[in-house]
């Protein structure tokens, strides 16, 4: 599949990139299940990046070729305030056409095949 490119020539502000750095270091245990199951082209040969920037944004996880923002969501989401600001990320995010999968910690720590095969469904 053609890449996107849709990270490329961003204006990315050093303390994004810095942010960014320190959240692929710590990873949650769910983010790190998710990495391994993806890292190095391992799931169907798509390429995935961690803790990749888009428009400012921060995403968990982005597939260039799928134009697909994964994310990997724990209890911080749960508040009415996070609620609303990944609703009104994940729109700008569709803005660019791009897609967005959001899985609980549960998900893929307890069903790592569901959340696969979810993913594959989008090829």
């Amino acid at each position: 599949m053609a890449e996107k490119s849709i990270t490329r020539n961003q204006r990315v502000s050093s303390v994004k990139v810095e942010l960014s750095r320190e959240l692929r270091k710590g990873m949650t245990e769910a983010e790190n299940v998710f990495w391994d199951m993806v890292r190095d082209r391992r799931m169907f040969g798509l390429k995935f990046r961690r803790q990749q920037i888009i428009d400012g944004f921060i995403v968990d996880f982005y597939c260039d070729s799928l134009g697909l923002c994964i994310e990997i969501d724990g209890g911080v989401h749960d508040t009415d305030k996070q609620q609303e600001y990944d609703r009104l990320r994940s729109e700008a995010l569709e803005l660019r056409k791009l897609k967005i999968m959001r899985f609980r910690n549960e998900e893929v720590l307890n069903d790592i095949d569901s959340v696969k095969a979810m993913i594959f469904e989008l090829m």
